[in-house]
Protein backbone atom coordinates (compact mmCIF):
# COMPACT_ATOMS: atom_id res chain seq x y z
CA UNK A 1 0.00 0.00 0.00
CA UNK A 2 1.22 3.43 -0.95
CA UNK A 3 0.53 4.80 2.72
CA UNK A 4 3.11 2.31 3.94
CA UNK A 5 6.19 3.83 1.79
CA UNK A 6 9.12 5.15 3.05
CA UNK A 7 8.50 9.11 3.39
CA UNK A 8 10.48 10.06 0.25
CA UNK A 9 8.76 7.48 -2.02
CA UNK A 10 5.11 8.31 -0.72
CA UNK A 11 6.42 12.24 -1.76
CA UNK A 12 7.05 10.74 -5.07
CA UNK A 13 3.48 9.33 -5.29
CA UNK A 14 1.82 12.26 -4.42
CA UNK A 15 3.18 14.21 -6.56
CA UNK A 16 2.33 11.61 -9.55
CA UNK A 17 -1.30 11.56 -8.36
CA UNK A 18 -1.64 14.89 -8.39
CA UNK A 19 0.37 15.64 -11.67
CA UNK A 20 -2.60 13.32 -13.24
CA UNK A 21 -5.04 16.07 -12.41
CA UNK A 22 -4.51 18.70 -15.16
CA UNK A 23 -6.62 21.55 -13.67
CA UNK A 24 -4.78 21.46 -10.21
CA UNK A 25 -1.26 21.54 -12.64
CA UNK A 26 -2.79 24.66 -14.75
CA UNK A 27 -4.55 25.99 -11.41
CA UNK A 28 -0.58 25.91 -9.63
CA UNK A 29 0.84 27.74 -12.55
CA UNK A 30 -1.57 30.43 -12.98
CA UNK A 31 -1.28 31.35 -9.48
CA UNK A 32 2.27 31.41 -9.30
CA UNK A 33 2.36 34.32 -11.81
CA UNK A 34 0.14 36.42 -9.22
CA UNK A 35 3.40 36.26 -6.73
CA UNK A 36 1.48 36.12 -3.28
CA UNK A 37 3.28 35.95 -0.03
CA UNK A 38 3.30 32.62 1.27
CA UNK A 39 0.75 30.76 -1.52
CA UNK A 40 -0.17 26.81 -1.56
CA UNK A 41 -3.10 25.26 -3.05
CA UNK A 42 -4.51 23.25 -0.60
CA UNK A 43 -7.02 21.45 0.70
CA UNK A 44 -9.60 18.89 -0.93
CA UNK A 45 -8.49 19.62 -4.50
CA UNK A 46 -5.13 17.46 -3.39
CA UNK A 47 -6.16 14.76 -1.54
CA UNK A 48 -9.09 14.36 -3.25
CA UNK A 49 -7.17 13.98 -6.30
CA UNK A 50 -5.45 11.43 -4.66
CA UNK A 51 -8.40 9.49 -3.68
CA UNK A 52 -9.51 9.63 -7.44
CA UNK A 53 -6.16 8.02 -8.53
CA UNK A 54 -6.31 5.82 -5.49
CA UNK A 55 -9.49 4.32 -6.54
CA UNK A 56 -9.13 4.60 -10.23
CA UNK A 57 -11.85 7.67 -10.62
CA UNK A 58 -11.22 10.12 -12.83
CA UNK A 59 -8.60 12.64 -10.86
CA UNK A 60 -10.96 16.02 -11.25
CA UNK A 61 -14.01 14.02 -9.82
CA UNK A 62 -15.79 15.27 -6.98
CA UNK A 63 -13.52 18.49 -6.58
CA UNK A 64 -15.77 21.31 -6.02
CA UNK A 65 -13.45 24.30 -6.45
CA UNK A 66 -9.37 24.70 -5.59
CA UNK A 67 -8.41 27.07 -2.96
CA UNK A 68 -5.60 28.97 -2.61
CA UNK A 69 -4.30 30.40 0.57
CA UNK A 70 -1.93 33.28 1.07
CA UNK A 71 -0.67 35.21 3.94
CA UNK A 72 -0.32 38.85 3.87
CA UNK A 73 -0.71 40.79 7.30
CA UNK A 74 0.49 44.23 5.89
CA UNK A 75 -2.64 44.63 4.95
CA UNK A 76 -6.00 43.43 6.77
CA UNK A 77 -8.62 45.24 4.78
CA UNK A 78 -11.25 43.60 2.92
CA UNK A 79 -10.45 45.98 -0.25
CA UNK A 80 -6.62 44.57 0.05
CA UNK A 81 -8.00 41.43 -0.43
CA UNK A 82 -10.50 41.89 -2.44
CA UNK A 83 -7.92 42.99 -5.23
CA UNK A 84 -6.42 40.40 -4.56
CA UNK A 85 -9.36 37.97 -5.51
CA UNK A 86 -10.32 40.37 -8.55
CA UNK A 87 -6.64 39.89 -9.94
CA UNK A 88 -6.77 35.81 -9.59
CA UNK A 89 -10.18 36.09 -11.72
CA UNK A 90 -8.59 37.57 -14.18
CA UNK A 91 -5.61 34.86 -14.08
CA UNK A 92 -8.03 31.76 -14.25
CA UNK A 93 -10.64 33.23 -16.39
CA UNK A 94 -11.24 30.63 -19.36
CA UNK A 95 -10.35 27.84 -16.67
CA UNK A 96 -13.21 25.55 -16.02
CA UNK A 97 -12.73 25.62 -12.65
CA UNK A 98 -13.58 27.34 -9.58
CA UNK A 99 -10.77 28.58 -7.48
CA UNK A 100 -10.85 30.47 -3.65
CA UNK A 101 -8.16 32.72 -2.80
CA UNK A 102 -8.35 33.57 0.49
CA UNK A 103 -5.60 35.71 2.98
CA UNK A 104 -5.12 33.73 5.84
CA UNK A 105 -4.07 36.73 7.63
CA UNK A 106 -7.43 37.91 7.41
CA UNK A 107 -9.46 34.69 9.07
CA UNK A 108 -9.90 35.41 12.96
CA UNK A 109 -11.78 38.77 11.59
CA UNK A 110 -14.94 36.67 10.11
CA UNK A 111 -14.74 33.20 11.69
CA UNK A 112 -16.26 33.21 14.41
CA UNK A 113 -19.44 34.72 12.86
CA UNK A 114 -19.66 31.67 10.38
CA UNK A 115 -18.55 29.02 12.57
CA UNK A 116 -19.46 29.86 15.72
CA UNK A 117 -16.59 30.00 17.86
CA UNK A 118 -13.31 32.15 17.92
CA UNK A 119 -10.06 31.89 15.83
CA UNK A 120 -6.95 33.03 17.32
CA UNK A 121 -4.95 35.11 14.53
CA UNK A 122 -2.45 32.85 12.28
CA UNK A 123 1.11 33.82 11.88
CA UNK A 124 1.20 32.27 8.31
CA UNK A 125 -0.29 30.13 5.82
CA UNK A 126 0.96 26.84 7.33
CA UNK A 127 -0.72 27.94 10.75
CA UNK A 128 -4.21 28.06 8.94
CA UNK A 129 -3.10 24.88 7.21
CA UNK A 130 -3.08 23.25 10.49
CA UNK A 131 -6.38 23.98 11.68
CA UNK A 132 -8.39 21.78 9.41
CA UNK A 133 -11.30 20.01 10.30
CA UNK A 134 -9.65 17.34 9.61
CA UNK A 135 -6.29 16.26 9.46
CA UNK A 136 -6.29 14.73 6.22
CA UNK A 137 -7.05 17.96 4.83
CA UNK A 138 -3.78 19.66 6.36
CA UNK A 139 -2.04 19.70 2.72
CA UNK A 140 -0.32 22.21 0.85
CA UNK A 141 1.37 22.42 -2.18
CA UNK A 142 3.14 24.72 -4.66
CA UNK A 143 6.09 24.77 -7.26
CA UNK A 144 9.16 26.19 -6.45
CA UNK A 145 11.21 28.36 -9.15
CA UNK A 146 13.70 25.74 -9.65
CA UNK A 147 10.97 23.05 -10.75
CA UNK A 148 10.64 21.55 -7.32
CA UNK A 149 7.75 21.40 -5.36
CA UNK A 150 7.32 22.83 -1.67
CA UNK A 151 4.89 20.16 -0.23
CA UNK A 152 3.25 21.19 3.85
CA UNK A 153 2.14 18.11 4.93
CA UNK A 154 2.37 18.29 9.03
CA UNK A 155 0.46 15.05 9.54
CA UNK A 156 2.24 13.05 6.90
CA UNK A 157 0.49 11.21 3.46
CA UNK A 158 -0.32 7.97 5.33
CA UNK A 159 -4.01 8.63 5.80
CA UNK A 160 -4.75 10.39 2.49
CA UNK A 161 -3.02 7.46 0.85
CA UNK A 162 -4.86 5.01 2.89
CA UNK A 163 -8.34 6.96 2.31
CA UNK A 164 -8.60 7.47 6.22
CA UNK A 165 -10.41 10.69 7.59
CA UNK A 166 -8.95 11.81 10.72
CA UNK A 167 -10.59 14.48 12.66
CA UNK A 168 -8.53 17.65 13.46
CA UNK A 169 -10.48 19.25 17.08
CA UNK A 170 -8.23 22.21 17.12
CA UNK A 171 -10.79 24.86 16.25
CA UNK A 172 -13.51 23.41 13.34
CA UNK A 173 -16.56 22.46 15.67
CA UNK A 174 -17.36 19.11 15.57
CA UNK A 175 -20.79 19.60 13.38
CA UNK A 176 -18.43 20.91 10.36
CA UNK A 177 -16.14 17.80 10.37
CA UNK A 178 -18.90 15.11 10.61
CA UNK A 179 -20.48 17.27 8.22
CA UNK A 180 -17.67 17.48 5.82
CA UNK A 181 -16.90 14.02 6.01
CA UNK A 182 -20.49 13.02 5.43
CA UNK A 183 -20.44 14.72 2.32
CA UNK A 184 -17.00 12.81 1.53
CA UNK A 185 -17.84 9.72 2.18
CA UNK A 186 -21.23 9.92 -0.32
CA UNK A 187 -18.52 10.54 -3.33
CA UNK A 188 -15.90 8.01 -2.25
CA UNK A 189 -17.94 5.42 -0.23
CA UNK A 190 -14.29 3.33 0.40
CA UNK A 191 -13.17 6.08 3.31
CA UNK A 192 -12.96 4.85 6.68
CA UNK A 193 -13.59 7.89 8.23
CA UNK A 194 -12.64 8.22 12.16
CA UNK A 195 -14.97 9.73 15.01
CA UNK A 196 -15.04 12.71 16.69
CA UNK A 197 -12.44 12.14 19.58
CA UNK A 198 -14.17 11.44 23.30
CA UNK A 199 -13.83 14.87 25.14
CA UNK A 200 -12.59 16.73 22.14
CA UNK A 201 -14.59 20.26 21.93
CA UNK A 202 -17.61 19.87 19.93
CA UNK A 203 -18.28 23.89 19.10
CA UNK A 204 -21.38 25.22 18.94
Amino acid sequence: MLGRLPLEEQLDAFRSALGQNETLAEVMARTATLDLPGWYVTAGCLFQTVWNVVTGRPPTRGIRDYDIFYFDDTDLSWEAEDAVIKAGQEVFEGLRAEVEIRNEARVHLWYEQKFGVPCPPYDSTESAIDCFAATTCCLGVRPEPDGTWRVYAPHGLSDVFNLVVRPNPVLAPREVYEAKAARWKEEWPELRVLPWPTGAPSGT
